[in-house]
């Protein structure tokens, strides 16, 4: 039988992350949710809430429904917004967490959201990168998610990396009508590296919410879980081609064999989040098996 080895840490977005193993961006809080339930500094780090400028209260219930390959959710990036995550989320963090590394995912409906949150939360010395979520409809052009502009997301995108000294990672949709493009987009214009994939977008009529046995409150949402491996492992493939940005695989990982064709795709950290919502010893299982791995 194989024993645990002691691997080399990763070097990745000006730091060094333990392990691989990260948890997903709306699936571990921002911590102290589940310091309880697993051991978050055993982990190469996580990904936290998203945080927008003011509080959100999110959508309507019911916000999750399960079908068999996976989960649709609208939970509306509910958070408790940017001042009582840098005077109480993050903190808590720092405190609690010596090993695992933190990455704040950002949102917000204006480019200006984007900047007011990343340049309030960079003077805090917990982050280690910030992860743009570009799936988010820009209300000042008239709802458009800001992936689906070339031209807005380079605006975004080079907005928020002159607004703080930390990496900036650009978190992809699945469903971009042309990835290589919008790689080239993001990265002439500053990002530090990028998380494939988001989630896929689901109508009210659509299959997964049909399956998922209700409608959802918002009436549509995000499809997560093993659905999204092949996607999220043709996704990183294809930026691997075109980009030497660091990649953050995400989509689908259960078990160690999932991680596994991520990395081999070319991905340097892997996310986990349905699992770890289903069975919170998922990621742990992950980490001890890349180190038996080595």
């Amino acid at each position: 039988m194989r024993t645990a080895t002691t691997r080399n840490p990763i070097a990745v977005f000006g730091t060094t992350f333990q392990n691989p193993v990260l948890l997903a961006a709306g699936t571990a809080g921002f911590g102290r949710e589940l310091a309880g339930v697993m051991a978050l500094d055993r982990l190469g780090g996580l990904v936290t809430k998203a945080v927008s400028p003011e509080p959100r209260s999110g959508n309507r219930p019911p916000r999750v429904g399960e079908f068999e390959t996976g989960m649709v959710n609208a939970i509306g990036l509910a958070n408790p917004g940017l001042e009582q995550v840098a005077t109480r989320e993050l903190p808590w963090l720092g405190e609690h967490l010596g090993r695992a590394r933190v990455i704040v995912n950002v949102v917000g409906n204006a480019v200006s959201d984007y900047v007011r949150v990343v340049d309030g939360l960079s003077s805090i010395s917990v982050p280690v990168a910030f992860e743009i979520n570009v799936s988010c409809p820009n209300t000042e052009q008239g709802g458009q998610e800001f992936g689906a502009d070339d031209r807005i997301l380079a605006a975004l995108t080079s907005k928020v990396r002159g607004a703080t000294t930390l990496p900036v990672i650009v978190k992809l949709a699945p469903n971009l009508p042309n990835l290589p493009r919008t790689v080239a987009v993001v990265e002439q214009a500053g990002a530090d590296g990028l998380t494939l994939v988001n989630t896929l977008p689901s109508d009210e009529h659509g299959e997964p919410s049909r399956l998922a046995g209700a409608r959802l409150g918002f009436g549509r949402g995000g499809v997560s879980g093993p659905a999204l491996l092949p996607m999220g492992i043709q996704a990183t493939e294809t930026a691997r081609k075109v980009t030497a940005l660091p990649v953050i695989g995400a989509g689908g990982v259960r078990t160690f064999g999932d991680m596994k064709r991520y990395l081999d795709a070319g991905a340097s950290l892997v996310a986990v989040g349905t699992a770890a919502l289903a069975d919170p010893r998922v990621p742990r299982r992950l980490v001890d098996a890349w180190e038996a791995d080595g």
